[in-house]
């Protein structure tokens, strides 16, 4: 089956929701390998069952991802109120399918083992909100693709967690492209000067809900981990699409790889331990490491594409370790044929996401004034929101009580789930932008070997 077949039908209606539930949602948390899937839990959401049945295999990933639940019942400050029914087995899966103690899926684990999941879940009737990426190779798109038809003809919901839409920087980088009196229209560019970029550096050792992340050793391997390129990029590229082309749906021939590579990130057994725990490499791990005992993982990867004729670029590093202060960071450009809004989080910044407006030309007061304006609207959905001129940029202030943080966001990103659970209409451009994205990304994968 073509990704055109599916892309063309989807586009045509809105997906619809599955009716309202009855009573609360009943989460099932299946195969929890990987953090993120706790993350959906760190607070309470309204609409949710306290209860959760988790069904995996026995061994450390469960129980890391216990703890993490266990963390936030227990902590301090508004503690959660979970209850955790865990079902372990070697055939959890098929347990799981069998029994339905829920009516949503949490898939975050194992990328190797996702595409499956997702599959055989809303086959069984489920609702899958699922992390990325959901496939990590072309075998798991098709996967995906039937997915998608199986779970439109069920009247189910399938979604990927895309948290960088509920980044702060990035929303008004988005409302602030609209206003063509400050921004003008987006730019073309080129090959070699993109007028859309997005690189985001990210580390194998790091904290999360304040305490040193124990990482899988799976995680280091691209055959169950998948490459960078197919991975992390799964949030830049569709950011790429979100903020573009805002409420509109991508097709096939809206988009043109132009180039791809990939390359590894060295990681030494000490390195290794530290976020692992382990002390000695696994036999897959094995060929990847060289005589000098230096693991070599292609953790890095970048493509350049056309998108409708506008050129992007998107990068994804991978680093063993932020500098002191710092952790993983974004850089987001957007340049318009009157400013470009660039969203910088380096050391100038302390580390902290800034959305900056460069004018493409010294200022006048036409264009001062639209940026008044602008900034007014904005402030009327998000009160607070300022602007100062820094240099010859302008810098937008915001409210600390808007910058929640990634760990915040999977909360956002499952309320908004809920809604089209209880009846609120799925944009018709989220699932075929999804599919979209997700063969670009292969189609870019393809090209970096």
């Amino acid at each position: 089956m073509s990704l055109k077949s599916i892309l063309l039908p989807i586009a045509a209606t809105a997906i619809a929701a599955t009716a309202a539930f009855a009573e609360n949602v009943k989460i099932i948390t299946l195969d929890p390998g990987h953090f993120h899937a706790a993350l959906v839990q760190k607070t309470m959401v309204p609409g949710v069952d306290a209860e959760v049945h988790v069904y995996a295999p026995a061994g450390p990933e469960l129980d890391r991802h216990l703890a993490l639940i266990n963390g936030f019942n227990t902590r301090a400050d508004n503690p959660t109120k979970w209850v955790t029914k865990v079902h372990t087995s070697p055939d959890y899966l098929e347990k799981m399918l069998a029994e339905r103690p829920g009516n949503l899926v949490i898939i975050s684990g194992n990328n190797a083992k996702k595409s499956r999941y997702i599959l055989e879940c809303v086959k069984a009737g489920l609702n899958v909100l699922a992390d990325k990426p959901m496939a990590i190779n072309p075998e798991g798109l098709a996967l995906i693709e039937e997915a998608y038809k199986v779970a439109e003809e069920k009247k189910l919901v399938l979604l990927d967690i895309m948290t960088e839409r509920s980044e702060i920087t990035t929303i008004l980088q988005k409302e602030l492209s609209r206003f063509p009196e400050v921004f003008g229209t987006l730019d073309k560019g080129s090959p070699e000067n993109p007028s859309v970029t997005k690189e985001s550096v990210h580390h194998f050792s790091k904290l999360v809900n304040g305490a040193p992340l124990q990482r899988p050793p799976w995680f280091f391997d691209p055959k169950q981990q998948g490459e960078a390129i197919v991975d992390v990029t799964t949030h830049l590229t569709d950011l790429v699409q979100w903020e573009c082309f805002p409420g509109e749906i991508i097709s096939p021939a809206d988009v043109k790889l132009l180039k791809a590579r990939s390359w590894d990130t060295a990681i030494t057994l000490e390195q290794f331990t530290k976020a692992t725990k382990l002390d000695a490499w696994p036999d897959f791990l094995k060929p990847m490491v060289g005589a000098d005992n230096v693991l070599k993982t292609p953790a890095n990867g970048e493509f350049t594409y056309t998108l409708r004729g506008v050129h992007a670029k998107v990068s994804v590093l991978w680093n063993f370790e932020a500098p002191a202060g710092a952790g993983d960071t974004h850089d987001s450009l957007l340049r318009g044929t009157k400013a470009a809004l660039h969203i910088r989080q380096g050391k100038e910044q302390g580390y902290k996401p800034v959305l900056y407006i460069e004018p493409a030309a010294k200022p006048d007061d036409a264009w001062r004034a639209a940026l008044a304006t602008a900034i007014s609207q904005i402030s009327t959905t998000y009160p607070g929101v300022e602007v100062k001129e820094n240099g010859d940029r302008w810098e937008l202030v915001i409210p600390d009580k808007y910058k929640v943080g990634h760990e915040a966001h999977f909360g956002q990103v499952t309320e908004r789930f809920l809604g089209f659970l209880q009846g609120k209409p799925v944009p018709d451009w989220e699932v075929p932008n999804t599919l979209a994205k997700y063969r670009t990304l292969m189609e870019a994968w393809r090209m970096s070997r």
